[in-house]
């Protein structure tokens, strides 16, 4: 079968058109915007992608089925050539569910922020075990270097979003996905462009939840009001609980300083590559590893309660975490110039960007600057939904560079001016890549923040630098 994907350079369409190969179709997409990791892995598999939306290429093609993304709407003109020609077509979450998730234990992954980050942990946790589970990922992870794979049966982790499916089918994508074990990792405020308050999102994660079976587990913060509402609509499955406090029936970690493994609570020794697991009050072991911040460790925390529940045991999936390589774009190191560090994260949610800060600063310490570069490119970001909220994600920044394309510096000026000294707006890129050039110093840190491609700014970035270390 010939499956055509339009929007196929999302993540999420990307690893549809993954599994779609794997199962031997043949797979074509199309995509306007097109940038890596996902344009990269697409074209490294031998997928053949078509830049815009013209309908002609689909003409030519003559694909038995189209898979719409929900990027799409009415009147974009491959959308219209398959409605008027009668093609068959589906969204990726119901081809996903149709085609992959059928008989497999499926664990789902959800919430507002670390959705990618704790997929792909549980995945490398199944992986270790020697389960060799399938998954789909809206990132690359590194320890796979895939977004998508078919694995073995029975188990199959998804990145669960909450974002409407299609043009023509607006429940969440995560409805469709049937789950045994669901990871609720937060749930905040976001995608203002379909919802239209926090109660619409609840309501969501309720169909959400209803979907669980009875032998079936829900994972969650027991602090977050938010996701407690949504269990207090209705929950019939079991339930498992992480927390600050060790209490029954609940996980909880202790932050060590990672030289002597002696309980912290704040300074630059408690970054959160080394914590303690509990379960039951019981101490389960020691995690050491590579990630920072104490929004990683939550996210490792849940992650081993699911694969506990796919039947790893817990001293295993401590082992895995040792080994585990984070998500591309999450906090990744794209290269050191004149004693400069350069991060590109994904971060663009206040609470997604404040955590990104803090894991940071806690590694680096006070004496070294943290120059943030953010681009707010997500729909609620261009809103100004989180206008007020945003320069106190920041705080711990020494400087902040945003960059604002056409009429957005007007939209923005009240979160500039919030902002003060330290906070500084560009419509023009190259102008804000010279004073960012001009205000750096040796032992900085530049901590690239967009759900984008930001124009290719990281090595715009490391280029400067290294032209400045020369003369």
């Amino acid at each position: 079968m010939h499956v055509h994907i339009l929007g196929i350079c999302g993540t999420f369409m990307g690893g549809i058109a993954l599994l779609a190969r794997a199962n031997g179709h043949i797979v074509t997409g199309q995509d306007a915007n097109v940038y890596p990791p996902m344009s990269t892995q697409l074209e490294e598999q031998g997928i053949q992608l078509i830049q815009g939306f013209d309908f002609d290429s689909i003409k030519q093609l003559n694909p038995d089925v189209v898979i719409i993304g929900n990027a799409l709407s009415r009147g974009n003109p491959a959308v219209e050539y398959v409605l008027e020609q009668n093609i068959p077509y589906t969204s990726g979450a119901q081809w996903l569910a149709e085609n992959i998730l059928q008989q497999r234990w499926v664990l789902a992954v959800a919430g507002t922020h670390g959705k990618t980050t704790t997929s792909s942990m549980l995945v490398w946790i199944l992986e270790y075990a020697g389960l060799a589970p399938g998954f789909l990922i809206g990132g690359v992870p590194e320890n796979f270097g895939v977004s998508a794979r078919n694995g073995d049966l029975p188990f199959f982790v998804v990145e669960a979003d909450e974002y409407d499916t299609a043009f023509f089918d607006k429940r969440s994508k995560f409805v469709h996905y049937h789950p045994r074990t669901v990871i609720l990792n937060n749930l905040e405020f976001d995608h203002a462009d379909i919802f239209e308050d926090l109660n619409a999102i609840k309501k969501q994660f309720h169909h959400l939840v209803r979907t669980v079976p009875g032998n079936g587990l829900l994972i969650y913060p027991s602090e977050d009001c938010s996701l407690n509402d949504v269990l207090e609509m209705g929950c019939w499955s079991q339930k498992e609980h992480y927390s600050s406090s060790n209490t029954d029936n609940s996980w909880s970690v202790k932050l060590l300083d990672k030289h002597h493994e002696v309980p912290c609570e704040e300074g630059v020794s408690a970054d959160g590559s080394t914590f303690e697991v509990f379960w039951n009050h019981q101490s389960q072991g020691i995690v050491k590893w590579e990630l920072l911040g104490l929004h990683n460790v939550n996210n490792a925390i849940v992650a081993i309660a699911a694969a506990r529940h796919a039947g790893v045991p817990v001293k295993y999936a401590i082992e895995a975490l040792a080994e585990f390589k984070n998500v591309k774009r999450r906090m990744e190191v794209k290269g050191v110039e004149n004693n400069v560090t350069v991060y590109d994260d994904f971060a663009h949610h206040p609470t997604a960007i404040a955590t990104t800060i803090d894991g940071l600063r806690r590694k680096i310490g006070n004496k070294q600057r943290i120059i943030a570069i953010l681009e707010p490119r997500s729909n609620t970001m261009k809103m100004q939904i989180h206008n007020e909220t945003l320069p106190a994600s920041l705080d711990q920044a020494d400087s902040v560079y945003i960059y604002l394309p056409d009429d957005n510096e007007t939209k923005f000026s009240d979160m500039l001016e919030l902002l003060g000294k330290k906070g500084h707006g560009y419509n023009d890129i190259e102008q804000m890549l010279k004073d960012i050039h001009i205000a750096v110093k040796p032992g900085d840190h530049l901590l690239v923040m967009s759900n984008g491609g930001f124009c290719g700014i990281h090595q715009k970035l490391l280029d400067g630098l290294k032209r400045l270390s020369e003369d």
